[in-house]
């Protein structure tokens, strides 16, 4: 006689929301990615506001804590801001994703690191500013300064919660080293906003995964 069939269990239905928001995620990455390769301006503007809300609607579902979340739409704020060209639009966008960088840095705790790593970022800290200094505006050199110490920072810490966090953490570095370069006028790559946005879009993701994993275990980060 042969044995009855194992029930497959239904996904629940937070684990299907959690499903469509990150396919939306995707979606909006993609839409993006695409829209900056191809110059479709219009594309870029619709998608990029919808890709930290998407993401922390996702990290609500699993679970996340409160100060991930706080993360995130700092970042969309940034974002937001970040689509004007106005000069006071890019210091109030800066101001948005170093609060972001503050619930990162709160959030890590005191979990140990490695004093080498956090050398190295130190290094690569003081080299950039000291490099991009002379070719920042004048307004910008502190705030930018002040931003990149925060950044630097977060990278650091972000590795006390593993390898996923830890590459977030320094794509998000890289990807506002490259915003940098381009306030300082430097060369630039070809379509620099797609390496930007692809980085930042990277990062922000990895720190999500990280955390989660860290916080919760690896159930809370697939679905």
């Amino acid at each position: 006689m042969s044995a009855a069939p194992t029930a497959v269990p239904a996904a629940s239905p937070s684990s299907t929301v959690s499903r469509v928001l990150l396919a939306a995620f995707g979606l909006a990455a993609a839409v993006d990615l695409v829209s900056l390769l191809a110059g479709a301006e219009l594309g870029h503007q619709l998608a990029k506001p919808l890709l930290m809300p998407l993401l922390a609607a996702y990290a609500v579902t699993r679970g996340a804590p409160k100060l991930l979340v706080a993360a995130l739409l700092f970042g969309w704020g940034g974002d937001v801001f970040l689509l004007s060209d106005a000069d006071w639009a890019f210091l109030v966008g800066m101001g948005s994703f170093a609060g972001g960088h503050v619930c990162y840095l709160v959030l890590f705790g005191r979990r140990r690191t490695s004093p080498l790593l956090g050398a190295a970022y130190a290094a690569a800290l003081v080299g950039t500013v000291a490099l991009l200094w002379p070719d920042l505006p004048a307004d910008l050199r502190i705030p930018v300064a002040g931003y990149s110490l925060l950044l630097a920072a977060t990278a650091y810490r972000a590795s006390a919660l593993g390898r996923v966090a830890g590459v977030g953490g320094a794509l998000f570095l890289l990807s506002d080293t490259l915003i940098a370069t381009g306030v300082a006028e430097w060369p630039q790559l070809p379509a620099p906003d797609f390496w930007v946005m692809l980085t930042y879009i990277a990062a922000q993701y990895l720190l999500t995964a990280g955390v989660l994993s860290a916080m919760y275990g690896e159930r809370r980060t697939t679905v």
